[in-house]
């Protein structure tokens, strides 16, 4: 089933985890999300395999409540940076299973939170056709804390198209970042 489809039918269900049965807990959310999903699935006559992955967050006052399906969260604070790890496990079918965790951080004034989706550690480029890669991601976000938000979003964009180059952009690109 290709991606775009996946995608409405977790956004549907994301809604319907909300509004229509009231949760706010965002392990709980994911749970919900992912079984609305698999009830769709179910109507299908193929074998469908596919699944989502996302980082869901709840922020209330300074609290953080972050939950995610592979997909971590990044928090950079003094020049470090902490990363609360996602399970390990798509929105979908996934032979072990479980529950999602839900993280509650408290955070502190400047903080940065980082949300994103694998397409841009994963973007290959021009030099050697590797990978961006996580650890060279990390390393860049932190670099660039001084700079506003607005600034970094400049700075994200142009370090991305340097890296691609002419190469094909693989994947979608979503970053996500919130100062606090």
């Amino acid at each position: 089933m290709p991606g775009a489809i996946v995608s409405v039918i977790c956004n549907s269900g994301l809604n319907r985890s909300v509004r229509e049965f009231g949760l706010i807990d965002t392990g709980e959310i994911l749970d919900k999300t992912k079984e609305l999903l698999l009830k769709e699935f179910e109507k299908s006559e193929e074998g469908i395999s596919d699944g989502m992955d996302i980082a869901l967050c709840k922020l209330q006052d300074n609290l953080l409540s972050y939950s995610g399906a592979n997909n971590p969260l990044w928090i950079v604070r003094n020049g470090e940076l902490l990363e609360t790890k996602a399970d390990k496990q798509p929105i979908g079918r996934y032979r072990r299973s479980k529950p999602f965790n839900t993280h509650t951080i408290r955070l502190e004034k400047g903080d940065t939170i980082y949300i994103f989706s694998d397409g841009y550690p994963d973007q290959f480029g021009v030099e050697k056709e590797k990978k961006y890669m996580t650890r060279k991601f990390k390393s860049f976000l932190i670099s660039i804390q001084a700079n506003s938000m607005e600034e970094q979003h400049k700075l994200l964009d142009e370090e991305f198209e340097k890296w691609k180059g002419k190469l094909d952009q693989i994947d979608d690109v979503c970053v996500i970042g919130v100062r606090v």
